[in-house]
């Protein structure tokens, strides 16, 4: 009974031996698929661009938790092709948080990307997750990023469209292809999310031109469909929000030089009037009908200066008090702390 018992330890001794061998191999698995530089700033291979698709990012966001503050980039602006980032990446895996904690940012300098980058919490985000691994300064990484997304040039099908597109990936990726002389097909990726496309992302080397990617190609989105939710307000300017409302006060110039013609009645009704009452009585007798439509013609005429006068001192204060409201939404006022595209 003993020798049984013994054998039945040694059995299980010798598995737990063949199971310390093999952790090594599964967990390193993973670590050879990325990187012998594993998390060292600066120590990359290629660059990805992910342009996120802002009106599938708001869709997306109606359907999730309500956060505290609403996303600044799914409000009245308009926004189509938004940079969600500019990723260091090796030739198999990508770095990521290289330097804890990461180098504090500007609020100068994050006000500065939210052209292209619309939210401020987006920009500490991949400051802190992508670009401490750029081996870059602060200030030198959102120049690349600048510098990348000039390199990209969007398709006019998805510059501003006004109702939802229905496309296949490959078109996505083709059109993108036809737009950028230089870009091949295994060198961009189309993302999605549930039934919609979520970003697009594009290879580039360190000096910034296109590059093929094997790796993030394989990784784009396999679905025969998806919609490209339209563009919010594509009536509006994308790059002034008070543009849009400033033909709206308009109106209020062009009335204020309606003002003048009756400006010249009064010059003609001073002289008219001083004569007409003593004319009146005159020509009251022989010619009852003729001097009420003269007089009726010229004294409406006093009248109509002050009532000129009014409408002239009415409209001047509209004026100034009209861009207020189109000056409001400024899209760097608030916002500090609203999300953005974090699921990298």
């Amino acid at each position: 009974m003993f020798f049984e018992r013994g054998g039945i330890f040694e059995r299980a001794g010798t598995l737990l031996a063949l199971c310390l061998l093999l952790v090594p191999v599964l967990v390193g698995a993973p670590a050879a698929a990325q990187d012998r530089r594993q998390n060292t700033p600066g120590a990359f291979d290629f660059y990805v661009l992910a342009l996120s698709w802002s009106p599938s990012w708001c869709a997306g966001a109606a359907e999730r938790p309500k956060r505290k503050r609403p996303d600044p980039q799914c409000g009245e602006r308009p926004y189509a092709f938004v940079v969600h980032g500019l990723w260091p990446q090796y030739e198999r895996g990508f770095p990521e948080y290289c330097q804890v904690p990461a180098p504090r940012l500007d609020r100068s300098l994050v006000s500065s990307m939210l052209d292209l980058m619309p939210s401020p919490r987006l920009v500490f985000h991949e400051w802190n997750r992508h670009g401490v691994c750029s081996g870059l300064p602060p200030r030198g990484y959102f120049e690349a990023v600048r510098k990348a997304r000039a390199v990209v040039k969007i398709p006019e099908a998805f510059i501003e469209p006004e109702t939802t597109l229905t496309v296949a990936p490959d078109e996505v990726e083709a059109a993108f292809v036809a737009a950028n002389p230089g870009l091949e097909r295994t060198g961009i990726a189309v993302g999605c999310s549930r039934n919609r496309l979520s970003e697009v992302r594009i290879c580039l080397g360190r000096d910034f031109g296109f590059r093929p990617c094997p790796e993030v190609d394989r990784r784009s989105c396999r679905r025969k469909q998806l919609a490209m939710p339209p563009v919010r307000g594509a009536d509006l300017s994308p790059t002034d929000p008070s543009a849009p409302r400033r033909p709206a006060t308009a109106p209020t110039p062009t009335t204020l030089p309606a003002a003048p013609p009756p400006v010249t009645g009064p010059t003609t009704a001073p002289a008219a009037a001083m004569p007409v009452p003593p004319a009146a009585p005159a020509s009251a007798t022989p010619a009852a009908p003729q001097p009420p439509a003269t007089a009726t013609t010229s004294q409406p005429d006093p009248p109509t200066p002050p009532a000129t006068a009014q409408p002239s001192a009415a409209p001047t204060p509209p004026s100034p008090a009209e861009p207020d409201p189109a000056s409001a939404p400024d899209p760097a006022d608030d916002g500090r702390a609203d999300e953005g595209q974090e699921e990298d």
